[in-house]
C-alpha cells in the first residue's frame, strides 16, 4: 500500500539526484552526436544574480514628455529631462554640428515653400505596421504642416495601423532588401526597395492573353486627421512591356481611365482625390504588369513622413539598387532626411568582436553610397535596441551587441551624419527584459509592443527637435 511517506521519499531522493547531477555536469555541457549540446543548471544559476534594470524613471520621463508640445523655440527637452530630475539620455549624437542642418534649413523654410519635403524612415521590422513613423509623422505634420501618410507598398509584408490594402489576384513581391530576387534581372527596385506585380515575369506576344487585376487602399483613422487629409495619390510604376488600362475610382467615383505607358523605371501616375472618400480602387488589365514602386497618399505642401519597414533586413541594400533610378526618387521626392534604423537582424551572424567591426564597416559603405544618391539630405541613423538571448534562467543582452552598436556609431559619426542610441535610450545592458514586464515588448524580447514603439518613438522626436531648436537659437547668436 502506498503511504504519504513513500511520496515524500521519492520527492527527497529526486531533488538529491537532481543536486548531484548540478555539481558534476560539465559546465560547458555535453556535445550530443556531434550537433546538439546538452545543458543542465547549477545551483548558482538557479539563484538569480542578475538584478532587473530598473526603467521606472525612464518611462515616467518619457509620459512627461509625450504629454509636452515641444513647441519650437519655447521648450527644450533637455531642460524638462532636467527639471524632473531625471537623467535621460535623448540627446541626437554627431561629429559635426551641420549634420541635420540639410534637415533643418528645410524644416524651417517648409511653411512658405510651395514644395512638401520628405522624411524617408528605412528600417527593419522593429518600425512595421507604420510604429515609430506614425508618431513622427504625427508630430511634424502638426506643427509644419503636410498631409498624408506618404509612401506605401502596393504589396505590404505587414498590416498597418494607417492604410489597409486588399489586392485582387495575381499579386507578388519582388524585393532586394535581403537579397536580390533570382526572378528579377534588373536592378530596377525603386525607393522602397522592392517592387508589386500582378503579373509574373514572361516574353510577351501579339497572342499573349490579356491578364486584370485589382488593388483597393483605405486609409484609416488611426494615422490622425492629417493622415486623412490627402489630396493627392501618386502612383509610381515602370518597366512593363506594352501599355497597362487603368482605372482609378475615389471612393465609388470612376475618376481616372487611361493606359500606363510601357517601358522607362520611373513613371509617375497622379490623380486628384479629396471627395469624402478614403478608400480608393485601382483596376488593371493588359498583356504584361508594370513595375509598381509605390503607392503616394500627400499633400503638396509640408512633411511627408514615409515608413519603409523592411522585414528581416540588415540594411545593406542600397548597392543593389539602380543608382539613377533611386537618386531620381530622392530628387523627386525632395528627400530632406533619410533616417536608417538596422542592426538588430545582423545579430545572429556576429560571432566576435572582429566580425561586429567588419559589420560596421560595412554599413559605413552604405552609408556613403546613400549620401551620394541624396546629397541635399541629412542622414540620422538609430542603433538596435536591446535584445536578449536566455541564459540558464535569465535572459541577458545579445552577445556582441554592444561592440556592433559601437561599430555602427562610429561608422555613423566618421560618415559626419547623426546618431540616435535606442539602446542607451532603453536603459543600456539587460534592459529589455524590464520593457518586456511593462508589456513594451513582446516575449519574444527583440521587438517592441506597439506601446513600447510609441515610447521609443517619444524620445526620438524629443532629441530630434530638440536639436532643431538648439539649431534655431544658434542662428539668433
Amino acid at each position: 500500500m502506498h503511504k504519504p511517506w513513500h511520496s515524500l521519499l521519492f520527492g527527497l531522493l529526486v531533488f538529491a539526484a537532481l543536486g548531484l547531477i548540478s555539481f558534476t555536469f560539465p559546465k560547458d555541457g555535453l556535445l550530443v552526436a556531434g550537433t546538439y549540446k546538452l545543458n543542465f543548471m547549477n545551483l548558482s544559476e538557479l539563484k538569480s544574480n542578475t538584478s532587473k534594470k530598473d526603467i521606472s524613471k525612464i518611462l515616467a520621463a518619457i509620459d512627461a514628455l509625450d504629454t509636452t508640445n515641444l513647441v519650437t523655440n519655447r521648450s527644450d527637452a533637455t531642460e524638462l529631462a532636467k527639471d524632473s530630475g531625471i537623467k535621460l539620455i535623448t540627446s541626437i549624437q554627431y561629429k559635426n554640428q551641420t549634420a541635420l542642418k540639410n534637415f533643418f534649413v528645410a524644416l524651417g523654410d517648409v511653411k512658405s515653400s510651395a514644395k512638401s519635403i520628405r522624411v524617408l524612415h528605412y528600417g527593419d521590422s522593429q518600425i512595421e505596421g507604420d510604429r515609430i513613423s506614425d508618431y513622427l509623422r504625427l508630430k511634424l505634420q502638426g506643427q509644419f504642416g503636410g498631409q498624408g501618410p506618404g509612401l506605401i507598398s502596393l504589396m505590404p509584408i505587414a498590416p498597418s495601423v494607417t492604410n489597409k490594402i486588399t489586392n485582387g489576384p495575381g499579386w507578388d513581391r519582388y524585393n532586394v532588401f535581403t537579397y536580390k530576387d533570382s526572378r528579377v534581372n534588373h536592378s530596377n527596385y525603386g525607393v522602397l526597395a522592392g517592387f508589386n506585380r500582378f503579373g509574373n515575369y514572361k516574353k510577351i506576344s501579339d497572342t499573349t492573353s490579356v491578364i486584370s487585376s485589382s488593388l483597393e487602399i483605405t486609409t484609416t483613422k488611426f494615422g490622425g486627421s492629417n493622415a486623412l487629409a490627402y489630396k493627392k495619390v501618386k502612383l509610381f510604376y515602370g518597366g512593363a512591356q506594352a501599355k497597362t488600362w487603368c482605372e482609378f475610382y475615389d471612393g465609388p467615383a470612376l475618376v481616372a481611365a487611361d493606359s500606363l505607358e510601357a517601358g522607362g523605371n520611373f513613371r509617375i501616375r497622379e490623380y486628384e482625390v479629396g471627395q469624402g472618400s478614403n478608400t480608393h480602387h485601382f483596376k488593371f488589365s493588359g498583356k504584361d504588369s508594370p513595375d509598381f514602386y509605390a503607392l503616394s497618399l500627400e499633400s503638396d505642401q509640408g512633411v511627408m513622413v514615409d515608413n519603409i519597414a523592411l522585414r528581416g533586413s540588415s540594411g545593406t541594400f542600397f548597392h543593389l539598387i539602380n543608382a539613377e533610378q533611386l537618386k531620381t526618387f530622392y530628387n523627386y521626392l525632395n528627400v530632406k532626411l533619410i533616417v536608417l534604423q538596422f542592426g538588430g537582424n545582423v545579430m545572429p551572424s556576429i560571432k566576435d568582436g572582429t566580425m561586429a567591426v567588419n559589420f560596421g564597416s560595412y554599413m559605413k559603405n552604405q552609408i556613403q553610397i546613400v549620401k551620394k544618391l541624396a546629397p541635399n539630405a541629412s542622414i540620422l541613423f538609430i542603433g538596435p535596441s536591446d535584445m536578449s538571448v536566455k541564459q540558464g534562467t535569465e535572459y541577458v543582452t545579445t552577445p556582441y551587441l554592444e561592440e556592433t552598436r559601437n561599430a555602427i556609431k562610429k561608422a555613423v559619426l566618421e560618415s559626419d551624419c547623426a546618431f540616435f542610441d535606442m539602446y542607451d535610450c532603453m536603459g543600456g545592458r539587460n534592459s529589455m527584459p524590464s520593457w518586456v514586464d511593462q508589456k513594451l515588448a513582446a516575449t519574444d524580447y527583440i521587438h517592441f509592443s506597439p506601446q513600447g514603439a510609441r515610447k521609443m518613438a517619444t524620445l526620438l522626436y524629443t532629441a530630434l527637435i530638440n536639436e532643431y531648436n538648439a539649431y534655431l537659437r544658434s542662428k539668433k547668436q
